[in-house]
């Protein structure tokens, strides 16, 4: 996802002093999420780079500048998928008596209780843990929610929550790896609201006051300053601030880094196979599925790989290699019998067997995956289709989901095709095997559809999800047959580049 913002509000690993209460509540998902990952507890697992954002916390008094500080920290980190939400988009759903006491500036909404902690601990919770949450819109101008509309957020790489109550509810504070507080005089701070109210958010000047001297600065008091000592950091909003925002950044940076270096060593890892771990590799797994090289499939794979030939007929091969890998891939369509039926011609059969199309989708990852767009719409014509936009980050490897268009309840589907025209590293496999577990699909009912896989892909991907998930494959390059000086093009995404005639 990219850095987005929402009512001035919102905008677009592992933690380094984690409690022993957080290590436990950790384990838990893990062991409950084990159905879905087809893991041996024993062994370990892949833990991917994105279930482990790095969450900052920052608190203080109203118009102190909390939100002038987080935006400096997005910018000078500047690392994509860096998610800003402020605790004001949880302002609690307002009654009509509630209503128009706000219209008339006598609701408090500077008690901590005005506010849904509940509802903000669950959404920054589930970002911790991996997992898609929607974050509510509130509208200051009418004062309430949106109806009907969230800012749905997944994969996000840090996570800074901010608001007056940033640093008060000590759920909150256990799910943060950082804590800073942003204090100002409190004169300083009636200039800034005012300036904020009265230009953004249309309040009149007599109600702003009225609702500094009745609310906001005694809840400050009371609430707000007593969280200063929950800090880690505490930054003054006056004067120049860069030097202690740029050692906090420095702080953040190391901490990414680490988490970076830690991910490339897991990737290498699941490609070995020590005395210590016995991982499954696909020769033993009878999930993986090359297709026999009978004369017809070593003449197309002979086309493909030719650099000479021309696209058209280039295009046509890959088209009819498609074909053959997705009649593989239904072999075990979800069916159920019939005990008889009639043609339209009269024809009588017993023990029919029929399928409901309805049951299978595909996940294309863009853009290989799309190549198999064609086949799959003469396969099936009806099929429903998903798209998932992944790319790895150039400087450390790890995959970052750029985009997901997804079929509504596709963990209802029975059958979901994953479609990839090369698996070379796997890491983008990995995240996208990754992102349909967590919205709930079974591992059983993927199939992983590839033109061509290497051997260190292909064994990245079993290692880190188990034999459950079915791969198809057209065919499998071993790693000695790459060192070769006539195979490098089997580490180059070609099929997609000649197929779509990009550079």
């Amino acid at each position: 996802m990219s850095s987005t913002a929402v009512e001035d509000s919102l905008s677009p690993p592992s933690s380094p002093n984690r409690t022993n209460h957080q290590r436990k509540r950790r384990r838990r998902r893990r062991s409950s999420t084990n159905s879905m990952m087809s893991y041996d507890q024993k062994n370990p697992r892949y833990v991917p780079p994105w279930t482990t954002p790095y969450v900052i916390g920052i608190g203080g008094p109203s118009g102190s500048g909390k939100t002038s500080v987080a935006s400096k920290i997005v910018s000078m980190i500047n690392v994509p998928w860096t998610v800003l939400i402020s605790l004001d988009n949880f302002y609690k759903p307002l009654t009509a008596e509630e209503s128009k006491r706000a219209y008339r500036s006598e609701y408090d909404f500077d008690e901590p209780a005005a506010i849904d902690l509940d509802l903000a601990y669950k959404c920054i919770s589930d970002l911790k843990e991996g997992k898609k949450t929607d974050i509510p819109i509130y509208s200051f101008v009418n004062h309430n929610r949106v109806p009907g509309k969230t800012i749905p957020i997944y994969g996000a790489s840090v996570v800074i929550l901010e608001g007056i109550y940033g640093l008060y509810d000590k759920r909150l504070l256990d799910l943060m790896d950082i804590k800073i507080y942003v204090d100002a005089d409190l004169d300083v701070c009636l200039a800034r609201r005012l300036s904020r109210d009265i230009v953004s958010r249309g309040r009149d000047l007599n109600g702003c006051i009225d609702q500094w001297e009745r609310f906001v600065k005694p809840n400050a008091v009371k609430y707000v300053k007593q969280t200063m000592k929950n800090a880690d950091a505490i930054i003054a909003s006056m004067g120049e601030n860069t030097i202690a925002v740029t050692l906090l950044v420095d702080h953040i940076k190391s901490r990414l880094d680490a988490k970076s270096e830690k991910h490339i060593k897991e990737l290498n890892r699941l490609c070995e196979i020590s005395s210590g771990h016995k991982y499954i590799t696909f020769s033993s797994n009878p999930k993986v599925m090359e297709l026999e090289q009978t004369p017809q499939v070593k003449v197309i794979l002979t086309m493909i790989v030719d650099k000479d030939i021309d696209r058209d007929s280039f295009v046509f091969y890959i088209d009819r290699f498609a074909m053959i890998l997705l009649s593989r891939a239904l072999d075990d369509l979800p069916v159920h019998r019939q005990e008889s039926l009639t043609t339209s011609s009269g024809y009588h059969i017993n023990n029919a067997l029929k399928c409901n199309f309805d049951q299978i989708t595909s996940v294309s990852l863009i853009r290989s995956g799309d190549c198999f767009m064609k086949s799959v719409r003469k396969t099936i014509p009806s099929i429903t289709i998903g798209k998932l936009l992944i790319q790895s980050d150039s400087l450390t490897g790890e995959p970052q989901l750029h985009g997901e268009f997804l079929p509504k309840n596709i963990s209802e589907f029975q059958k979901i095709l994953v479609l990839q025209g090369q698996v070379i590293t796997g890491t983008s496999t990995l995240m996208a095997i990754q992102v349909l577990l967590d919205y709930g699909v079974r591992p059983e009912n993927m199939t992983l559809t590839v033109f061509l896989a290497t051997e260190i892909g292909l064994k990245r991907i079993i290692n880190a999800f188990g034999n459950k998930i079915a791969i198809v494959v057209g065919k499998i390059i071993m790693n000695q047959d790459m060192k070769q000086s006539h195979m490098k093009w089997a580490s180059s995404r070609f099929v997609d580049t000649k197929y779509f005639g990009c550079k």
